[in-house]
């Protein structure tokens, strides 16, 4: 059985049909969905359909796309959207250099916010980045200095260099359909690599459908077919993998306990 650790269900390609799609997951074998919100305007619709759903968890947070949008969210309005029993993580938040589609400053800005509310609740922060390695580690090796926090690199397609660096401060990697495409080797050898007790993997869906279904509308049941390539290339089984992702969601988002 296995958990897809990040997955947006409110998105065009999946809102439309919700419950086929989760019905085809969980046939699948998928137990676990963690719906991801990127905006506020979000929060409210991904919160319901965990509310509604038992095995369904949500996040709240501001996506580094949005964070012009969002320059003058309060502190207080993000941190008692965490306070609902199924919100279970923080984010997606971080950087993106790649679309500078917010200030720069703006998101460094809003990406503190998170880690300090994930430090005050517990609550795993969910992070985003892209092309900005160096300021995405410095800002959560900064902010690890001011006290732990619990924190997971979403759809990693970093650097071996930055992975090492995210690990060193204890965060978890999630993988992605991306690590299944024939172009990412370089991916494909820091999958083999994460600590087994550090390993999730996701769909990120209606986004990156993994192999064989690449340029489909992505699905959270698509999650088994990710699992079984990292786990062939890991050299274990998708039943062993697929415990030991599902054990570590529920330990890094440990409220999901709790609603269990």
């Amino acid at each position: 059985m296995l958990i897809d650790s990040h997955c947006h269900l409110e998105y065009e390609g999946l809102v439309e049909d919700q419950g086929g799609v989760l019905s085809r997951a969980r046939e699948a074998g998928v137990q676990g969905f963690l719906n991801i919100s990127t905006k506020q305007a979000e929060w409210d619709q991904v919160v319901a359909t965990a509310a509604r759903e038992a095995d369904v968890w949500a996040s709240v947070g501001i996506h580094p796309h949005n964070a012009d949008a969002h320059a003058d969210l309060a502190r207080e309005t993000l941190f008692e959207a965490t306070q609902h029993p199924k919100v279970v993580g923080i984010g997606e938040t971080g950087l993106d250099y790649y679309y500078d589609k917010s200030d720069r400053a703006t998101q460094q800005a809003l990406f503190r916010m998170h880690i300090d509310i994930a430090r005050e609740t517990g609550l795993p922060l969910i992070i985003h980045t892209r092309d900005a390695e160096d300021d995405t580690a410095a800002i959560l090796e900064d902010e690890m200095g001011k006290g732990a926090y619990p924190a997971l690199i979403h759809c990693f397609t970093a650097s071996a260099q930055f992975g090492q660096r995210v690990l060193d401060l204890g965060l978890s990697i999630s993988l992605s359909g991306i690590v299944t495409f024939k172009n990412a080797k370089d991916l494909q050898e820091v999958a083999t690599t994460v600590p087994a007790d550090r390993l999730l993997v996701e769909t990120d869906s209606p986004f990156l459908a993994p192999v064989p279904h690449r340029g489909k509308t992505c699905e959270p049941a698509y999650v088994a077919n990710t699992a079984a390539f990292v786990a062939e290339l890991r050299g274990t089984s998708v039943e062993a993998l697929a415990e030991q992702t599902t054990r570590n969601f529920h330990e890094l988002f440990s409220k999901t306990k709790e609603t269990a």
